[in-house]
């Protein structure tokens, strides 16, 4: 296939004008990736090697594309294929997946395409960070309703590829209650509810890599003793749903930082953040140690200032998240079309009000709303003039190779090899038109137990 062909099939899975042309050309994109040795895979065999000391010394970037998705992943292929780096994720979050308007089908077809482009061969980790509880929802009539969504998510993203779910029920720790046990009550519940509708229904030979998390983002930051009463809560109760199911692999947790990073009154990110480096390592070795898993996971990091990355390789973090300045990137590059710009500014400020607090300046609020404007663009990001996506996608590679040798994955491709067995299953082309079209397909009916 040639690169102008994959172009072609890619815009075309995205933007084709009926779900058949949709289905056609991702159909096509998932086949020749297969062909290529580009299938997707979890993560969760390396992270257990990791926890029984037989890998490690890397921290797993988790790439989150949101903006210009062909190009940007085209330029994380770039960046490892460089390097010979294999132990990168790829993820969105289920927030990310609203703003964006990127479902999980389009999602994975697109980054096999950039793959395919990029002549990058081996697993494709693709994962849905931030499977969250709404606490207001789940704390209110729509419960059920709440628990159903995320089920229902989860089952999309499993059935488009993705078999690395973090699930993100920290939203509901109370830190109002008198003990970390009972803080963590929920959490833990929840977590391993999810954990076993996971194992239920996950595809037959895949073991998903499922994070849990502890500490919400932006709030209290973690500790050792938060981990134990969570670790004691989750095991318990997901004994109780079936002793067979495997846990979670890592553990997500706060250590000082926030999604998006802490914006000034200017509208620029500060860059004075101070990370409990200590805290992180004791939390990566007691989750190694004492539960074998990979480690603990840090968020709210590509904002951080470039000399802080060397350390989160030394200190033990299995992962760690990346999402806002690629986003920045695109948006500030001197080649972004200012008139563009200004449109998408004008759009956000009529139509994201609500992400305005009474004290933001209105460059705060348009640096934290501007992501709202990414999907409703979504078409004018993808068909930028050809030099402009080049640069743009030049300097993300820049940054993506920066990055990726900093937590030190460079390299790391035969190891994963040794630990990962990728999927070896597609779907098939009527499930793909399926997804296209945003109906339920055969692997989704049947992770709902629905008959055909």
């Amino acid at each position: 296939m040639t690169p102008a062909q994959i172009d072609s099939l890619v815009h075309t899975a995205v933007f084709g004008a009926t779900p058949e042309e949709k289905g056609e050309a991702r159909q096509q994109l998932l086949e020749a990736g297969a062909a290529a040795g580009i299938r997707f895979a979890s993560i969760h065999d390396l992270y257990m090697a990791m926890g029984r000391g037989e890998a490690g010394g890397f921290t797993v970037p988790a790439i989150n594309v949101r903006a210009m998705a062909y190009d940007t992943g085209r330029a994380v292929m770039r960046a490892a294929k460089k390097l010979n780096a294999g132990a990168f994720i790829l993820e969105i979050a289920r927030s990310e997946i609203g703003y964006t308007e990127q479902r999980p089908h389009e999602y994975a077809v697109v980054m096999v395409a950039a793959a395919l482009r990029e002549g990058f061969h081996g697993p494709l980790f693709l994962q849905g960070d931030h499977v969250q509880t709404n606490a207001k929802k789940y704390n209110s009539p729509d419960r059920d309703k709440e628990v159903s969504t995320l089920k229902t998510l989860i089952r999309e993203e499993m059935a488009a590829g993705f078999f690395n779910i973090d699930i993100d029920t920290s939203t509901l720790v109370d830190l109002d209650k008198p003990t970390l046990d009972e803080q963590q009550a929920v959490n833990c519940e929840l977590a391993a509810d999810f954990t076993a509708f996971i194992r239920t229904h996950e595809p037959k030979g895949v073991t998903v890599s499922v994070g849990g998390e502890i500490g919400e983002v932006g709030g209290k930051n973690s500790d050792v003793h938060e981990l134990h009463a969570f670790m004691k809560g989750y095991q318990a109760a997901l004994a109780k749903k079936n002793a067979a199911h495997l846990g979670i692999s890592k553990i997500s947790v706060q250590t000082g930082t926030a999604h998006g990073g802490f914006v000034g009154p200017d509208g620029k990110v500060r860059m004075d953040v101070k990370i409990d480096l200590v805290a992180l390592e004791e939390l990566s070795r007691v989750a190694r140690e004492q539960y074998g898993l990979g480690g603990a996971v840090q968020h709210g990091a590509s904002t951080l200032p470039a000399e802080a990355f060397d350390a989160f390789p030394k200190v033990g973090a299995c992962e760690i998240h990346l999402a806002t300045n690629f986003q920045n990137m695109v948006y500030d590059h001197p080649v972004f079309p200012a008139a563009l710009k200004d449109e998408m500014y004008a759009w956000v400020r009529e139509h994201a009000q609500e992400e305005k607090k009474a004290k933001d300046t209105d460059e705060q609020f348009l640096y934290k709303a501007r992501k709202k404007a990414i999907g409703p663009f979504k078409k004018q990001f993808w068909t930028l003039p050809d030099e402009t996506r080049a640069a743009i996608g030049n300097s993300l590679e820049e940054q993506f190779t920066f990055l990726m040798q900093k937590l030190r994955i460079n390299d790391t491709a035969d190891i994963v090899a040794k630990f990962v067995t990728p999927y070896q299953g597609l779907p098939t082309k009527a499930d793909t038109i399926a997804a296209a079209a945003g109906k339920i397909t055969a692997a989704e009916r049947k992770a709902e137990g629905l008959a055909d």
